[in-house]
């Protein structure tokens, strides 16, 4: 790809800070930043890839800033362009004066994402790599920001090309008979090829396999704490984030709407809910928040049910949990600081003191424990952590699985290759061979400005 026109973009957040960095990419890269930028020696002599001390130049000719220019020549540059920054005084205004003089000597104002659209265009990444650089800027847990480097390797895009690989072998053989019409495809011909086609089909599903743990990752496990009013739900939640995050009140119904926190615990995302005690009340906002206490239970990934252990276990309302539910449920015997009452014996559940913190490392692992239970959140394979990487690997086995079908049914190469051409181009779209720029706009409009 060639561009005729060079963009600017301030790509540190806006605010106080030591330093800023302001960027250009684009062929007037390098003449742009020589407007700008006044040093020793002129830009066109300056080394790339090397810190420059010099001034940043006003439109005027006015000194705005003591700052470090940096080159980068394409195409070894993040873009693939020649590349520029400036690193600045981290001031707003003055971080906004040096982007305004870049600007006023040519450049644009680069939109979200262009940066690294510029990069994916110029052959620098695949799709899946520049939707790994967003959600490493987004991660907001250990384990998000190692799926996200390991996706940032190449690691989906890398199988997407195996199996593509692969797929076209097989779609060529299939073709060969196309071209000879009075050949018949032989039984050991077709047996090859449906093995071929099973290892694609199980290679497909390994990834599809993991989608639901790329949602836990980008997303967080949505844990829902639940009980009965005053049984110490909102000195959980502030117990579990480590401050005082909800209001706790020995007065009942003091939590009338849900209460959302983000927090990892052994570095997996968990995006806590508090929510209303779960009672009969006369009172309609009470009444509202206990409603939504039922809907933030049927869509949770955990299900942390506090219960006051103090008291006998036939006088606690308990809550109501479908099959599925209880799969994906802890139950927190609240009050260990004082005595348990021995009814709580046969339970299963953690006691725990929202007081004394006690038996809060034991929840931890108990949260650790079922999240993983289907098997680990990074395994051995790249994760399809986002939605579209889902839709497409769905495509792909539907369409290979079709084409088994249709070879195993003896039916018309046409047939058999329509699928197989399908399949094809679903992997294609994985690392980004997208026709239409309406999907590729979408993707990076996600995307911060100055990336």
């Amino acid at each position: 790809m060639t561009t005729t026109d060079t963009i600017a973009a301030i790509s540190t957040s806006v605010g106080e800070a030591a330093i800023s960095v302001v960027r250009l990419t684009g062929p007037q890269a390098h003449t742009i930043l020589g407007r700008a930028f006044r040093a020793r020696r002129p830009v066109s002599e300056l080394t790339p890839r090397a810190t420059h001390l010099g001034h940043v130049l006003g439109p005027d000719g006015s000194v705005i800033d003591h700052a470090l220019g940096i080159l980068f020549q394409g195409p070894a540059s993040y873009t693939g362009e020649d590349t520029a920054e400036i690193h600045c005084h981290g001031g707003i205004l003055v971080t906004q004066k040096v982007l305004s003089s870049l600007l006023h000597h040519g450049a644009r104002q680069a939109d979200a994402g262009e940066f690294t659209q510029r990069a994916f265009l110029n052959g620098k990444m695949d799709l899946t790599q520049a939707e790994a650089v967003m959600d490493l800027i987004h991660a907001q847990s250990t384990l998000a920001v190692r799926a996200a480097n390991e996706q940032l390797e190449g690691r989906i895009g890398k199988q997407a090309d195996t199996m593509r690989t692969g797929l076209i072998a097989i779609l060529a053989h299939i073709e060969a008979y196309i071209d000879f019409p009075d050949e018949d495809i032989s039984p050991e011909t077709g047996e090859a090829l449906q093995a071929r086609l099973s290892a694609l089909l199980t290679q497909t599903q390994q990834l599809l396999a993991t989608s639901e743990h790329g949602r836990l990752l980008r997303q967080g496990a949505r844990t829902v704490i639940c009980g009965e009013p005053n049984v110490g739900k909102s000195s959980l939640l502030n117990l579990l984030t480590g401050f005082e995050r909800a209001i706790v009140s020995p007065r009942a119904g003091t939590t009338r709407d849900t209460i959302e926190e983000f927090i990892q615990v052994h570095g997996i995302p968990l995006r806590l809910v508090d929510t209303a005690g779960l009672r009969q009340s006369d009172d309609t906002i009470e009444q509202s928040g206990i409603a939504r206490t039922a809907r933030e239970m049927e869509r949770a990934d955990l299900i942390l049910e506090v219960v006051d252990a103090s008291q006998p276990a036939e006088k606690a309302n308990r809550v109501s949990l479908s099959t599925h539910a209880s799969q994906r449920h802890i139950l927190i015997l609240n009050k260990a600081d004082q005595t348990i009452d021995a009814s709580w014996s046969k339970s299963t559940g953690i006691p725990v003191s929202c007081l004394t913190s006690e038996g809060i490392d034991a929840i931890r692992s108990a949260i650790r424990d079922l999240v993983l239970r289907s098997g680990p959140l990074l395994g051995d394979h790249p994760l399809a952590i986002n939605a579209r990487h889902q839709s497409c690997f769905q495509r792909v086995a539907d369409h290979l699985e079709a084409a088994a079908s249709a070879l195993r049914e003896t039916q018309a190469p046409e047939f058999i290759a329509l699928d197989l051409r399908e399949a094809l181009q679903a992997l294609g779209q994985v690392v980004g061979q997208i026709d239409g720029e309406e999907v590729l706009d979408q993707i990076f409009r996600q995307f911060c400005i100055g990336k």
